[in-house]
């Protein structure tokens, strides 16, 4: 089955262990993490994949901005004249001035000027942003005050900017359905072969508000039971609302979880 996978789904296929192990030390969606290991660790070789962790690590340490390190990367930034972050980016257009600016999610800058030739390309900028690899620059104009001192000078998104259904649908005629159940189960975090047909079932339901429209489905438990991991990790477009029941509801575990 790996190389079946390999075959038909070449640079978007990743080992879950290998997610778990740097995801314990960087707080990046697993999304994020997972498009960084398709890139270089898409092999069967272990040689191959564990200089691709390696890479994928490198590449956080010295890139990923932590919201409370934000201003001392944007003092490296001053200083150095150059940086390379990792970071959610939304584009907005500025009807004042007909220009498209940019947000970062995590070094709280916004209103940073951006070629219209990204929102172009990667359209989910401008629909709810995109985590991406920005090469900025500094540059201050002492003769405009007025004028924005960071310049984009290059952005690589590192999520999928946009999915190619058709593409999908192909290679999924290559599979079974059980196979394929295997496939969507795996892309979620969970082993299969750990899991009874039943049990299968009741994680692949959780996934119907992610595909179908209008869907209300609401899950009751104990805190720790994945009831909201899938909701949080597994796509950008998904939202989380925790609502406190009041004690006359008589819910005992306090909470209910909506997924948008």
């Amino acid at each position: 089955m790996p190389s079946k996978f390999i075959n038909h789904f070449a640079g978007k296929i990743v080992r879950k262990d290998l997610t778990k192990r740097i995801k314990e030390g960087a707080n990046v969606p697993v999304y994020v993490l997972e498009y960084l290991l398709g890139m270089y660790c898409s092999s069967q070789d272990e040689k191959i994949i564990e200089q691709g962790v390696q890479n994928v690590k490198d590449i956080l340490s010295r890139n990923y901005v932590r919201p409370d390190e934000s201003q001392k990367i944007i003092s490296k930034l001053r200083e150095i004249g150059s940086y390379t972050v990792i970071d959610k980016l939304t584009v907005k257009l500025n009807y004042r001035t007909d220009t498209y600016e940019a947000e970062f999610s995590n070094l709280g800058l916004d209103g940073v000027p951006i070629s219209n030739t990204y929102p172009s390309k990667y359209e989910r900028l401008l629909a709810g942003g995109i985590w991406c690899i920005v090469q900025m620059e500094y540059f201050y104009d002492e003769g405009d005050k007025n004028r924005v001192p960071f310049i984009i000078n290059k952005l690589t998104p590192v999520q999928m900017p946009s999915i190619d259904m058709d593409e999908f649908k192909r290679a999924r005629e290559e599979f079974t359905t059980d196979e394929w159940i295997d496939i969507v189960l795996r892309s979620t975090g969970m082993e299969p072969n750990k899991l009874n047909e039943r049990e299968k079932w009741l994680h692949l339901i959780r996934l119907v508000p992610l595909v179908e429209n209008n869907y209300n489905f609401c899950e009751l438990g104990p805190r720790g039971t994945g009831k909201s991991h899938i909701y949080k990790e597994i796509s950008p477009n998904s939202k989380l609302a925790t609502v406190v029941c009041p004690p006359e509801t008589n819910i005992e575990f306090g909470e209910i979880s909506l997924y948008i």
